[in-house]
């Protein structure tokens, strides 16, 4: 079995498969205050109302594409294309979409994707949860793993709900939106996480 997959430490080659150590660092998502963002505030055209519709945007979105930062040769990569519609703002869970990330070194490692099932934003932090689909990894098919992104323009962090355990095949049983805080830092100039933000009815 391959242990920690993308965990918080330097991860050492096996015969076979990246053998990786847990992270120390782990529990609910927490929101802190969004640091100043250095980009202008545009969002793309699938959060944008449709000109003269008078359509609403979409209820809250994750999306885009990014490496983490290691100080080894990892290569760790997240995708998302998370989104909750208008019509359901007040049920993260009828949220849809999918979910991809990989890590490698020298070139062995592990993969996995999947389908959105939960996400909540607030403010430029989003907690989504999705059940892998398909996978290299032999025992992840089928368990729930969460995401936790926080979009600070060109210094966006990612956490994920495996950070404890080290490996997404001991997730099996995670609540839906659940997470880590979001330790990692995204590497510049390698993608870029967009948050849209959660306006609930009860929200003042």
């Amino acid at each position: 079995m391959v242990h920690g997959l993308l965990s918080a430490t330097r991860v050492r080659a096996a015969a076979g498969a990246a053998v990786l150590i847990a992270a120390a660092v782990t529990g609910s998502a927490v929101a802190g205050s969004a640091a100043a963002d250095d980009r202008s505030p545009a969002v793309s055209s699938a959060t944008s109302p449709e000109a003269g519709s008078g359509k609403p945007r979409e209820a809250a979105a994750l999306t885009g594409s990014a490496k983490l930062s290691r100080t080894s040769e990892e290569d760790i990569t997240f995708t998302f294309d998370a989104h909750l519609a208008a019509e359901n703002n007040m049920d993260p869970l009828q949220a849809t979409g999918t979910f991809r990330f990989s890590h490698y070194l020298d070139g062995e490692g592990h993969w996995a994707e999947g389908r959105i099932d939960c996400l909540v934003t607030g403010g430029k932090v989003a907690v989504a949860t999705g059940v892998i689909t398909r996978t290299s990894l032999p025992d992840a098919k089928g368990n729930r793993v969460g995401f936790t992104v926080h979009d600070q323009g060109r210094h966006d962090r990612l956490g994920y709900s495996w950070a404890s355990v080290g490996n997404p095949e001991e997730t099996k049983d995670l609540p839906k939106c659940v997470s880590s805080a979001p330790f990692e830092k995204v590497k510049g100039g390698t993608g870029d996480f967009r948050v849209l933000p959660w306006n609930p009815d009860f929200v003042e």
